[in-house]
């Protein structure tokens, strides 16, 4: 196989706003910013990379694609990222084990539950 898992482009409104935020939730390295991308990476240095574009499209659907996480402590990292700004999303999921959040603008994704 010769493809490589780059990166993964976020479109938004306000790339600046939403990287920085996505830089502070993970904890990850920002590789560059310019006036048109701001790129993050794993402090490990691996890949692929979060790539923050802007787009004047409006978000009016649920994500296709979102990102899970997975926590050492669900409740101390949900409340932390609500302490960045995120909120929390209900999509219809119920009674579920993971906590469904969104980023500023509203990008949803998903704390799942400590593994064992």
């Amino acid at each position: 196989m010769t493809l490589l898992f780059e990166e993964i482009v976020v479109d938004c409104h306000d790339f600046h706003a939403v990287g920085r935020w996505w830089q502070a939730a993970l904890g990850w390295t920002l590789l560059y910013e310019t006036d048109d991308e701001l790129e993050l990476q794993n402090p490990d240095g691996s890949h692929p990379t979060l790539l923050f574009l802007n787009t004047p499209d409006q978000k009016v659907a649920k994500n296709r694609l979102h990102f899970d996480f997975v926590p050492d402590d669900q409740a101390a990292e949900v409340e932390r990222l609500l302490a960045l700004g995120a909120q929390r999303v209900d999509l219809g999921q119920g009674d579920t084990p993971w906590v469904v959040l969104a980023d500023p603008e509203g990008n949803e994704f998903c704390v799942l539950s400590a593994r064992d």
